[in-house]
């Protein structure tokens, strides 16, 4: 009798450690993405004034990933119905639920995005950046098995609270960060990118000769060109504008940006769209009119 009591209270511990650590994962995993999207873009600086420390993004993700493992490991401590090791990092192994399967996924992608991430530096890659967006399907398929497992344990109200107090900004985060640089900059969250226009003089030409197509092809071909300049300080090599113009700017593989410092007229609208989405504000275009 009391081994089955001690053994009661061992497991009863054990769940009361793993709901806890889930609880913490899931407070920390919101503000992780909240603090990543507001560093990645700037905003911090825009709202606060204050320049943001990367440092705690990291911080918040790496307590989130410690916490989360903390919570799934612990099933394989418990006594009475525990999970084994295969059970815990793979779905749907020995009957395992649609629910675990969405934890199992979304934490384990999660990882390979901090591993990445942390490896980028070493690897010398800017692929990356790509991949560290899938940290935004792994944080939704995780809170997905928070509410799915808040439900099956008859704690949804318990979470309802807290739970969407934390998931609204971090779903309106991730939408503004979406969203087109144009729709950002109209509703005041991005500037407009610093345009300048050249109005001097272009140097004389000869005049065309009259009924010459090639002069007056010329001629349309230069105006309204455009001249790009990135300042190398503020850059901090996102590779966002090779998204909006991938004809103008490039991300090498070992982390530098090569850009075309005079792009074809046609590629004005990518450019300056790229100009809006850089966190860093390090894109300056000028525009030379004739």
């Amino acid at each position: 009798m009391q081994t089955v009591v001690a053994a009661t209270s061992y497991d009863a511990g054990v769940r009361a450690v793993s709901a806890l650590s889930a609880r913490m994962a899931y407070v920390a995993m919101c503000l992780t993405l909240c603090w990543g999207v507001l560093t990645a873009t700037g905003w911090v600086h825009r709202l606060t004034g204050r320049q943001a420390l990367r440092g705690g993004h990291i911080v918040l993700a790496t307590f989130t990933l410690a916490t989360g493992l903390t919570h799934g490991l612990a099933f394989l401590l418990l006594d009475s119905g525990g999970l084994g090791f295969l059970q815990v990092v793979l779905p749907f192994v020995d009957g395992g639920l649609a629910r675990h399967a969405l934890g199992i996924v979304g934490l384990e992608l999660m990882i390979a995005v901090a591993i990445t991430a942390g490896l980028h530096r070493v690897l010398e890659t800017s692929q990356w950046v790509n991949f560290h967006r899938f940290s935004y399907v792994g944080v939704w398929l995780v809170a997905m098995h928070s509410w799915l497992g808040a439900a099956a344990n008859g704690s949804v109200s318990t979470l309802w609270l807290g739970g969407i107090t934390l998931l609204a900004p971090a779903i309106t985060l991730t939408v503004l960060r979406f969203l087109p640089p144009e729709h950002l900059a109209r509703i005041g969250l991005v500037d407009t990118p610093h345009v300048e226009v050249d109005n001097s003089p272009a140097p004389e030409e000869p005049a065309p000769k009259p009924g010459d197509p090639l002069s007056a092809t010329v001629r349309t071909e230069v105006k309204d060109k455009i001249a790009v300049s990135v300042d190398h300080q503020r850059c901090h090599h996102y590779g966002i504008c090779g998204s909006q113009a991938p004809k103008v700017f490039r991300l090498l593989e070992d982390g530098r940006l090569r850009y075309a410092k005079n792009p074809e007229a046609s590629q004005t609208p990518l450019v300056e769209a790229a100009a809006h989405a850089c966190p860093m504000r390090a894109i300056k275009v000028n525009r030379v009119k004739d």
